[in-house]
């Protein structure tokens, strides 16, 4: 994997994200709630990101992107990530891809990109944002692992659960990694996914964590606690 750039101009190279966050404000036309619940926000797609807003809050707060396995959907996702956002505080985007699976794990980025990019201006419009991280399972696992290394100027830090590979269309500042798989994984088996994906980022210069489990192709809600811990515990980012 070639060496990570500094960061360019928004919207430089393949499968990068121009939004960022701002001001909040009022979107137009605005999200059904923009205090708390399982928001659909109000995009064209067959099937509309949700976004979890856990509880009104004063302030700013960390944003997750939470991408989903091949065959699933944004809604599919909320059990791994519902009680971690309830006690940190966190927005959770849950997108659903166009296709089977994300653009990036089948081919150059493209319509999923888009939407991901639609998304986040619809979020960043209506909450204040002051981080972000992409996260994800198996095949959202390396999609969060592609995109995320793409917009390490957008995104902090990448948590990826029991992902295929990493194959980032750019590759853009420097975010944190926390990859976790598990020992019996016999869908996306460890040996050439997960411990080379975390030698491999690094190899190449990356802050990584890695987290080997007992266990197969699952998420353990444990880990993802700790995944959260992991990231927000760094203040500098």
């Amino acid at each position: 994997m070639a060496q990570h750039e500094a960061a360019g101009p928004a919207g430089a190279g393949p499968g990068r994200l121009t939004s960022r966050p701002g001001p909040a404000r009022t979107p137009s036309p605005p999200p059904r709630s923009t205090t708390e619940g399982l928001v659909r926000l109000p995009l064209p797609s067959r099937q509309p990101p949700l976004l979890l807003v856990p509880g009104a809050a004063e302030g700013p707060r960390p944003l997750v992107v939470f991408f989903h396995g091949a065959g699933g959907h944004g809604q599919g996702s909320l059990g791994s990530v519902e009680a971690v956002a309830a006690e940190r505080g966190l927005l959770v985007l849950l997108p659903t891809s166009a296709g089977a699976t994300w653009d990036l794990v089948t081919g150059p980025p493209g319509q999923d990109v888009a939407a991901l990019d639609l998304a986040l201006a619809e979020v960043f419009s209506a909450y204040d944002v002051d981080r972000v991280a992409f996260a994800g399972f198996s095949d959202g696992g390396s999609y969060a692992l592609s995109i995320g290394l793409a917009n390490g100027d957008l995104g902090e830090a990448v948590l990826a659960f029991s992902p295929g590979f990493a194959a980032p269309p750019s590759q853009v500042g420097a975010p944190r990694v926390f990859v976790a798989h598990g020992d019996a994984d016999a869908v996306l088996p460890v040996a050439r996914c997960g411990r080379r994906v975390a030698r491999t980022l690094d190899g190449a210069g990356y802050d990584v964590r890695y987290e080997e489990f007992a266990g197969g192709h699952v998420v353990p809600p444990r880990l993802v606690d700790a995944a959260v811990d992991w990231w927000l515990a760094d203040a500098g980012g």
